[in-house]
C-alpha cells in the first residue's frame, strides 16, 4: 500500500525527545479513590475558582514540603546518587493548539508550596494562552526542540544527568489529566520522578487518583502513604484557603505580569476550567 510521507512537526519533535528521555525510567503506579468532599464544597463557594490542575500542584508540593523523599531525583552523573531538591519544582501538561495541530507543552511552576492558588492559576492559565514565545519554559524547551538531533540529545544528555539541571528543566513531579475527554487513568511517561494523574469527579463526591513514580527513588509503602496525606492536604489546607476567600480571589491586576487575566478559560492536559 502506497502512503503518504509527512514531515514531523516541531511540537511532535518535542514529543518524541521527552519519550526518549523517558524510556528508561522504571515507574510503578498506585490509584486511589480519595473522598474531596470538603474540597468541593470549599471551591464551589469560591468567587473565582482555580482549576483542579492548580489545586493538585500545590496539595502535592504540601506534602512533599514535609516528605523530602518527594523532592528526590535520581541522577546518573558524576555517579549514581539521589539529589534532593530545597523546594518542589512542578510540571504542568499544557494542551495546546499551535497551527491547527493538538499539542501538550510543559508549564514550569517553582515552588508551588508557597504560591497562593491564584497564583498558580494564573501561571498555568498563562501557559494555555498567552503566545509560546511569551512562556519562559515554552521559550527554552522550544529552542532545544529546535537544535540538529545530535545536539538535542547532547542537550537532554545534559538536563537528565546533572541534578540541578534535571530539576530546572523537569523538576520533582508533574501533573496531568485528561478529565475533560471523558477521564481515565493515564499512564504517563516523563523523566520523572512523580506524576499525579486525577480523574473525573463522580456523584459521591470521589475522585480516583493515579500517581507513577520512579522505583529508583522510593517504594509502595510511602507512595500509600502519600495519598493518604494528599487526600488530608485537599481537604484541609487547600479547603481552607479557599474557604478564606482572599488568596484565591485576588483581582486582575495581580496576575500574571503582561497576560490578560480576564481571559479565564484554559485547558490543563484536557480538563477545562469549572
Amino acid at each position: 500500500m502506497r502512503g503518504t510521507t509527512k514531515p514531523i512537526s516541531l511540537h511532535r519533535r518535542l514529543i518524541i525527545d521527552l519519550m526518549h528521555a523517558s524510556r528508561d525510567v522504571p515507574f510503578v503506579s498506585l490509584a486511589r479513590t480519595i473522598h474531596i468532599g470538603p474540597l468541593l464544597e470549599a471551591r464551589a463557594a469560591a468567587v473565582r475558582p482555580p482549576g483542579f490542575a492548580a489545586i493538585f500542584v500545590k496539595a502535592f508540593a504540601l506534602v512533599a514540603r514535609d516528605e523530602p523523599v518527594l523532592r528526590t531525583l535520581y541522577v546518573k552523573w558524576p555517579w549514581p546518587c539521589f539529589y534532593e531538591l530545597p523546594r518542589s519544582v512542578a510540571t504542568v501538561t499544557i494542551a495546546r493548539v499551535e497551527h491547527g495541530e493538538d499539542c501538550v507543552l510543559p508549564q514550569r511552576i517553582s515552588g508551588p508550596e508557597t504560591m497562593t492558588l491564584a497564583e498558580i492559576d494564573a501561571v498555568i492559565r498563562q501557559g494555555k494562552e498567552a503566545p509560546v514565545e511569551d512562556v519562559a519554559m515554552f521559550r527554552k524547551i522550544m529552542r532545544a526542540t529546535r537544535l540538529p538531533l545530535p545536539l538535542r540529545r547532547f542537550a537532554w544528555w545534559v538536563g537528565l544527568r546533572f541534578g540541578r539541571q534535571r530539576a530546572n528543566w523537569f523538576g520533582n513531579f508533574s501533573v496531568t489529566s485528561v478529565a475533560a475527554c471523558g477521564g481515565g487513568q493515564l499512564l504517563a511517561l516523563s523523566p520523572g520522578p512523580f506524576i499525579v494523574n486525577y480523574d473525573v469527579i463522580q456523584p459521591d463526591q470521589t475522585l480516583a487518583i493515579l500517581i507513577r513514580w520512579d522505583h529508583r527513588v522510593t517504594d509502595g509503602a510511602m507512595m500509600a502513604r502519600t495519598a493518604i496525606r494528599l487526600e488530608q492536604v485537599l481537604n484541609g489546607e487547600i479547603a481552607a484557603e479557599l474557604k478564606a476567600g482572599t488568596p484565591c480571589g485576588r483581582g486582575p491586576a495581580e496576575a500574571v505580569p503582561g497576560f490578560p487575566a480576564a481571559r479565564q478559560k484554559f485547558t490543563v492536559a484536557g480538563e477545562p476550567q469549572r
